[in-house]
């Protein structure tokens, strides 16, 4: 196959458009719609790893997209109706069928590495300090993925020329992604299927927490069943016969039983823990991840600044540390609490881009009122714990006047919460300095022990709930 014939390949047949697609498509999805994908720690230009995560996760859309159309690529020969007029020609079957199988996986590798070169550029000019090549063979896997499903649906299309195989192809697998989708609902993404069987199909979860990766077997046995899928496909689309067409499918089977041996039965050994992203890097006690070092600095001094604040405050009971939380959780699941530690997460919403004086009050809040709810984009729990964190920064840092951590916004039920914090901080204030740090107290000790109670009724002197 020399250039001559691959750009005329490319130039009058089907075989770029799969690559356009996932390319396209791809950044479509990332760069037109303010999806999930730009939010939090993990969102897709956060990181290394989580931009390779996100784009295997499109996979669940383009990879059936791809089988299709690669089905009808497959097509052309028995289109054309000179089938039998080809297999005439002295030219070998495989040298005739490396063409189109090669044009495709050359297109649709440039558009995928396209893709992870966009989403590259941007990690690497972002804010992040942690550089590592974990996210290589992710982004690897998926390419071949891709490669694999298109030329096996060449193959499929050449054994059975039907004009129904290429909506038969996409339609099943589709619903096959349906069936094998992983959540990230639990603390580690799962499937309700059987963990080796849905990891046959190369299509991640949704990435929600910044240090969970894919373990090594994971690519390993995933490499094997593409490799015996991609063999397979190749086969099918220069098989002449139907002794051939069926000793062709013996790849695909040895792929997938060495993949079913080596993938992990369970999620736990499947996404796990990048220890060096998760290797703590401090600066006296403050302490944050390798993979957001970058905070570190703007994070210490006032991290210092909240600790001695929250000693005046609260005494021997006071945390003595700030710590960025590590804790993997299923969502809606409550934080784990303690008093000698500030936790600081980047997921929430008011810390992530908090500099200055407005972080240091923030760590003061979380110090005395830590919410027991997760704040994040993916959930949005710790919304009713901003009021009373308010009242407690205010009082602690000796503001004046009452400030609260986030703009009330229009919502009738907003509008009454911050009603009800500023009676409380008025309250408050007309007590006397010793009954005002008893009220801190209690609302400090009500905070970490997560059960329910109602600081704002507490700081307001009323009974609790």
């Amino acid at each position: 196959m020399n250039g001559r014939v691959l750009r005329i390949e490319l130039k009058r047949s089907l075989a770029p458009w799969p690559g356009l697609v996932v390319l396209g498509g791809s950044l479509a999805v990332f760069c037109l719609i303010d999806g999930i994908w730009w939010q939090g720690d993990a969102g897709w230009t956060a990181q290394w790893t989580s931009m390779a995560l996100w784009t295997r996760y499109l996979l669940g859309f383009w990879w059936p997209l791809v089988v299709g159309m690669g089905a009808v690529y497959g097509l052309r020969d028995s289109r054309s109706r000179m089938a039998e007029l080809l297999t005439t020609t002295p030219l070998p079957a495989w040298r005739r069928a490396a063409l189109p199988a090669g044009a495709t996986a050359l297109v649709l590798a440039s558009g995928f590495g396209l893709l992870a070169l966009v989403g590259g550029v941007q990690v690497a000019l972002g804010a992040t300090a942690y550089t590592s090549l974990g996210w290589l063979p992710i982004s690897l896997v998926a390419a071949l993925s891709l490669v694999a499903g298109a030329v096996l649906g060449m193959g499929v299309a050449r054994a059975v020329p039907s004009v129904l195989t290429p909506p038969a192809l996409t339609v099943f697998l589709l619903l096959t992604a349906l069936l094998l989708r992983q959540s990230n609902e639990g603390a580690l993404p799962s499937s309700s299927a059987p963990n080796r069987l849905a990891l046959l199909f190369p299509v991640t979860a949704e990435p929600r927490e910044v240090l969970l990766t894919l373990a090594g077997s994971v690519h390993f046995g995933q490499t094997l069943w593409l490799l015996g899928m991609l063999s397979t496909g190749f086969a099918l689309l220069s098989a002449a016969t139907r002794r051939a067409r069926l000793l062709a499918v013996a790849p695909v089977l040895a792929g997938a039983a060495l993949a079913l041996l080596i993938l992990p039965a369970t999620p736990r050994d499947t996404y796990v823990v990048d220890k060096a992203a998760a290797t703590l890097v401090c600066d006296g006690p403050v302490c944050v991840t390798q993979a957001n070092r970058s905070h570190l600095p703007e994070l210490a001094p006032r991290g210092k600044d909240a600790l001695r604040v929250l000693h005046d405050a609260l005494g021997d009971k006071a945390p003595n540390s700030v710590r960025e939380d590590t804790e993997l959780r299923a969502l809606g699941d409550n934080r784990e609490l303690s008093g000698d530690v500030v936790l600081v997460d980047f997921d929430d919403p008011l810390i992530a881009h908090a500099t200055g004086a407005e972080l240091t009050r923030l760590l003061v809040a979380q110090g005395l009122a830590p919410n027991c709810s997760p704040r994040t984009p993916w959930e949005g729990g710790g919304q009713v714990d901003i009021p009373v964190q308010s009242i407690a920064a205010s009082w602690a840092l000796g503001d004046h006047q009452f400030e609260p951590l986030q703009r009330p916004d229009s919502y009738a039920y907003s509008q009454r919460t911050w009603a009800d914090a500023d009676v409380a901080w008025q309250r408050l204030m007309a007590l006397s300095p010793a009954e005002q740090r008893s009220r801190i107290a209690e609302v400090h000790t009500a905070a970490l022990s997560c059960t329910g109670y109602n600081e704002l009724s507490v700081l307001a002197g009323k009974a609790s709930q």
